[in-house]
């Protein structure tokens, strides 16, 4: 077990189940999807627009995608209420006591609300975090979909090659929708511009995806990764080869990937070795910050109020 300054503060606040004593501890949130990520009374304070959590299961990928658009939609579809979304990305972490926060802009936005200027995109990001929240380490990632043809993707990236302000690249969207060897050209480019390599596997693909996807795009991290759970052989892998799974619990349980949290996998991962931290996803639709992640897992009795300090610290270190 790891421990800091905060640790002892972290766990009695968790046991006393004081969630205002939780958020003000340092934490990370790694797998955020920043617009989707925000604080809906920052949004509804500047824009008058209630956006209301989804509540119960979703039945699919789908279903999120038409709550996001009935909800969202035409209403943040313009270069001004894209920045708004940024900026209260940003709130809601400084509200929640983030101080380790890995976010971006996926490509295809870039030429949607920036006018294809990669500076004018970083420099939103940049203003964004030194007026609301610059004591937080903001880690900028390059976003992808899988929707997306490869040459399309290909095209984008152009103009995010060079840019050094970039942390990560992350691949998200229907893990089914294409091979993942499509996009092994997209990510060799990308390690050899210095990302850290990410994507999004085994949220509802197998064990053997998470394998079969690390291997060919020599992936760094696993956004989800919890179909490992189910497979001894990668659990072995994860942890000989220092991949980390950057889990959302709430999540996986509002899109019908695990029935509740007191069974959900990240117990069985933490405690077999494999380096997991805890994740908000989509603060918007899910209604579960950070904060109330680890308070949720110890109410579930899924981990301990020590284990989830544990991860709290990993979750803050670069690896």
């Amino acid at each position: 077990m790891q421990s800091d300054p905060f640790s002892n503060e972290f766990i009695y606040s968790l046991e006393s189940e004081d969630i205002s004593k939780i958020r003000e501890i340092p934490k990370s949130d790694l797998h955020n999807h920043s617009c989707l990520g925000g604080n809906r009374n920052y949004i509804e304070r500047r824009t008058g627009i209630k956006i209301p959590p989804f509540n119960g299961v979703l039945p699919s990928m789908q279903a999120m995608h038409e709550w996001n658009n009935k909800y969202l939609g035409d209403h943040f579809n313009n270069r001004e209420m894209r920045i708004l979304l940024i900026e209260a990305a940003f709130y809601q972490a400084k509200q929640d006591g983030i101080t380790v926060l890995e976010i971006g802009e996926d490509v295809w936005g870039l030429g949607e609300y920036f006018n294809n200027d990669i500076s004018e995109l970083i420099d939103v990001f940049n203003i964004a975090h030194n007026e609301i929240a610059p004591k937080i380490e903001l880690r900028l990632s390059i976003g992808l979909s899988r929707h997306c043809a490869i040459s399309y993707l290909e095209e984008c990236l152009e103009h995010f090659w060079g840019h050094k302000e970039f942390y990560s690249i992350d691949l998200y969207g229907d893990e089914l929708v294409q091979p993942i060897e499509n996009f092994v050209p997209i990510y060799k480019k990308a390690k050899e511009n210095g990302l850290r390599l990410k994507a999004h596997i085994g949220e509802w693909g197998t064990a053997q995806d998470v394998l079969r996807g690390i291997e060919l795009l020599q992936l760094d991290e696993v956004q989800h990764g919890i179909a490992a759970a189910s497979s001894p052989e990668v659990i072995k892998y994860l942890i000989t080869n220092h991949i980390r799974l950057n889990i959302t619990p709430t999540s996986n349980v509002k899109l019908g990937r695990v029935s509740s949290l007191q069974i959900h996998p990240i117990k069985g991962l933490y405690r077999s070795g494999v380096d997991v931290t805890i994740n908000s996803d989509d603060i918007l639709i899910f209604d579960s910050d950070i904060s109330s992640e680890y308070l949720r897992l110890y109410k579930a009795n899924n981990l301990t109020a020590k284990e989830l300090d544990d991860i709290r610290i990993n979750g803050l270190h670069i690896l």
